[in-house]
């Protein structure tokens, strides 16, 4: 599938000097940079509602307790090295 993108000519500008000094096509570094642009989005996303939880101490100390419940399973299974 092909889709045209307007950007502005300071963005294919930096996008043509990138994709020249990589090495790549300039699809793939655009493909590049949208995947990290969307992990950061998610991140600042998870970031905000962490925020928002521990803003609430009754809701905060619920994931704090599931959190100790989780914790005990961590070597569940495992060996101690000898």
């Amino acid at each position: 599938m092909s889709t045209t993108v307007r950007i502005s000519p300071v963005s294919l500008q930096a996008l043509k000097q990138i994709a020249l000094q990589a090495g790549e096509p300039m699809q793939a570094v655009l493909d590049k940079a949208i995947e990290l642009y969307r992990r950061q989005w998610f991140l600042e996303q998870v970031n905000k509602a962490f925020a928002s939880l521990k803003e609430n101490p009754e809701a905060w100390e619920e994931e704090l307790s599931e959190r100790r419940e989780w914790e005990v399973t961590i070597n569940d299974g495992l060996q101690e090295d000898s």
